[in-house]
C-alpha cells in the first residue's frame, strides 16, 4: 500500500520507496567504484609525478568525499522520483544519468587517458550538467536540488584543480 502526503514539495508517495533508493545508491556507488578502479593505478604512478597547486587535497580525502557525494546524489534523485513519479521525472532522470556519465568520463579522461586538457573541457561540461540537473530537480523538490550543492562545489573545486594542474604541467 502506498500513502500520499502533500507538502511544500508537492505530493510525496510514501511506502515502497526504499527499493528505488537502494537501486539509485547501487547505481551511484557503482559508478564511484568504476571510477575508483580507473584511478587506482594512475593515482599511484602517474599522478604523483604531476606538478600540483598547494591547495591540492591529500589523496586519502577523495574516497570519503566521493562516497558522501554519491549518496547525496542518489538521495536527491530518489526524492524527485518520490514527488514526481517516474513519468514526470523523466527529464530530471535523464539529466541525472548524463551528469553521472560525465562524472565517470572525467575519471577515464584524466586518469585513464592522462589527457589533462581534455579533462578540463569535460569537467566544465560536467559542471554545466550538474547545474542543469539542479534546476530541473528544483522544479520538483527544493531539498533534492540543495542536496546537489556540495557536489557542485566539489566539482567546481575539481575544475579549478584540473585547470591548475594543466597549467603547471605545460598546458
Amino acid at each position: 500500500m502506498t500513502a500520499q502526503v502533500t507538502g511544500a514539495a508537492g505530493t510525496v508517495r510514501r511506502g515502497r520507496g526504499l527499493v528505488p533508493l537502494a537501486l539509485l545508491l547501487a547505481l551511484c556507488l557503482g559508478v564511484g567504484a568504476v571510477g575508483a578502479a580507473i584511478t587506482a593505478g594512475p593515482v599511484k604512478t602517474w599522478y604523483p609525478t604531476l606538478a600540483k597547486p598547494a591547495a591540492t587535497p591529500p589523496d586519502w580525502l577523495f574516497p570519503p568525499v566521493w562516497t558522501a557525494l554519491y549518496v547525496l546524489m542518489a538521495v536527491a534523485m530518489w526524492r524527485v522520483l518520490r514527488v514526481a513519479g517516474f513519468a514526470r521525472a523523466r527529464p530530471a532522470f535523464g539529466l541525472f544519468l548524463l551528469q553521472l556519465a560525465l562524472n565517470l568520463a572525467w575519471s577515464w579522461i584524466f586518469f585513464g587517458e592522462q589527457q589533462i586538457g581534455t579533462a578540463l573541457v569535460e569537467i566544465l561540461a560536467l559542471l554545466a550538467a550538474i547545474f542543469a540537473t539542479m534546476l530541473v530537480f528544483e522544479r520538483h523538490d527544493r531539498l533534492a536540488a540543495a542536496l546537489l550543492i556540495p557536489y557542485a562545489l566539489w566539482v567546481g573545486f575539481a575544475a579549478w584543480l584540473t585547470a591548475a594542474i594543466w597549467r603547471l604541467n605545460g598546458g
